[in-house]
């Protein structure tokens, strides 16, 4: 059986990483909140 979960890296960061987040306004957003982490 094969689990729900598998992780791929370079797929999620083409997705939910910082270079595809960099034209939007998340991390402005998430900068002005005081993020620790600002994108995965």
């Amino acid at each position: 059986m094969k689990r729900t979960f598998q992780p791929n890296n370079s797929k999620k960061s083409k997705t939910s990483g910082f270079l595809s987040r960099r034209g939007s306004s998340v991390l402005k957003s998430r900068r002005a909140k005081g993020r620790k982490e600002l994108s995965k």
